[in-house]
């Protein structure tokens, strides 16, 4: 679902696949054998997907946490949701002319 945002690409992070976007700055990490994955979001953002879903959103733990790093429960997650938290993360992540550009279709 992540390599469906222009140009993104996956990489390695740790042992664990990731998705990047140009440039290499990483926007969603995956760990398949825990079944969850993270999304960096704002901490505004962050705020607003844990309160709407908590069954599928977690704060990463301390401080990557509170700048807005968010754990996806993967088994509790609806493709729905999770293409939108994606989207939002490949947002803050891209460059602004990739934004815009991808918007303009």
């Amino acid at each position: 679902m992540a390599l469906g945002f222009p140009e993104t690409f996956e990489g390695a992070h740790m042992g664990h696949p990731d998705f990047r976007i140009r440039g290499g700055k990483i926007f969603a990490t995956l760990w398949p054998k825990e079944a969850w994955g993270m999304v960096i979001l704002t901490p505004d953002q962050q705020e607003g997907l844990v309160t709407t879903a908590p069954a599928m959103f977690v704060p990463v733990k301390g401080g990557w946490g509170r700048r807005g790093c968010t754990n996806v429960i993967l088994k509790k997650a609806s493709k729905r949701t999770l293409k939108i938290a994606l989207a939002v993360a490949w947002r803050n992540a891209a460059p602004r002319k990739l934004v815009e550009a991808s918007e303009r279709g």
